[in-house]
């Protein structure tokens, strides 16, 4: 029926009939200045290594994160998450490599100031797992169980180092109660209240870290669940939520992205504040898997799942693929 009148009345399809069209109308959009790109250095390589499970990403060198943060640059990426991955013979029960000065993370975050200075974002990984010989975030106790108290007092010291080397942001990631409170007095005492908390605030401990676990060269057995949040939680990340802004997070990031959309959402709405997401290392190889099988495109599924992600509310996504997805969203 095509008569005045006629049903339908209401034609949605209008505003998707052509390429321009559809960009016009797009409610959510992706921008090159959303995009944080996580990378890892490794202490005592002299070439890049890739990660197995991670095609297309490396542990770095010194040198080659030097020119992956000025890649990121150039492509219009905003930030880059450092974390450091120490050798094995470095590492010990407290992580002291974590608040060692001259450690492989500090020394990066020094390179990389120095490289870029203020004009990408410099961000840390603020957590004990990379540097301990156990693997876990934080210090043990004498029956072997993560001591909140204590590893707060080692979050603090690897805060001020983290501020002393010139990172803008830092990213406290292990979890322990109270550590966005005890890491902004850490860097107020040491005269670094410019120095922004980016708080690791719902943070499942969820089966897609898997590749992350090789990225870093963890050393860890069993699972970080006593601490990490459960995945059938959403009230309790509500709570996580008030208790780091009360606490003074200047910034609030859910981890990982993709699975938790609709926590990620509710966080958005609730809250004033900067939110980020973080599209972890095995929504990265899922990707990556299936378009090396051919089941998928891959560029279309990376735009994609940035799309729903910022949809979602994050105003900042850290992904593996910020730099190339710039690089296709600038045109460059």
């Amino acid at each position: 029926m095509n008569s005045y009148g006629s049903f339908p009345g209401a034609r949605p399809r209008r505003l998707r009939t052509t390429p321009v069209m559809r960009r016009m109308v797009a409610e959510t959009r992706l921008h090159p200045a959303d995009l944080i790109l996580p990378a890892f250095v490794r202490e005592g390589i002299t070439e890049p290594v890739p990660i197995e499970a991670m095609p297309g990403v490396v542990q770095h060198t010194r040198d080659t994160l030097r020119k992956a943060a000025v890649e990121a640059l150039e492509a219009g990426v905003s930030g880059i998450m450092l974390f450091g991955v120490p050798e094995d013979a470095k590492k010990d029960a407290a992580g002291t490599a974590g608040t060692d000065p001259d450690g492989i993370l500090q020394v990066a975050i020094r390179d990389v100031r120095a490289e870029v200075g203020d004009d990408l974002v410099i961000m840390s990984d603020l957590c004990l797992d990379e540097f301990t010989d156990h693997g876990h975030c934080g210090v043990l106790d004498a029956e072997g169980r993560v001591d909140n108290d204590a590893t707060l007092e080692r979050y603090a010291e690897m805060a001020q180092v983290q501020a002393d080397a010139g990172v803008h942001v830092v990213g406290p990631s292990g979890m322990m109660d109270g550590q966005v409170g005890v890491v902004r007095d850490a860097l107020d005492t040491i005269g670094k209240e410019d120095v922004a908390i980016l708080a690791y605030t719902v943070k499942y401990s969820s089966v897609f870290y898997g590749p992350f676990r090789e990225a870093v060269g963890s050393s860890l057995k069993g699972d970080r669940k006593t601490y990490q949040q459960d995945p059938a939680n959403l009230r309790e990340s509500m709570r996580e939520l008030a208790l780091d802004l009360e606490e003074g997070a200047d910034m609030v990031m859910v981890k990982p992205a993709g699975p938790y959309l609709d926590v990620l959402a509710k966080v958005a709405d609730a809250v004033d504040v900067p939110v980020a997401a973080y599209q972890i290392s095995g929504e990265y190889a899922m990707v990556e898997a299936a378009a090396e099988k051919g089941w998928i495109d891959r560029d279309k599924a990376i735009l994609e799942s940035l799309t729903g992600i910022r949809r979602a509310g994050a105003q900042m996504i850290l992904t593996y693929w910020a730099t190339e997805a710039a690089r296709k969203l600038g045109g460059v």
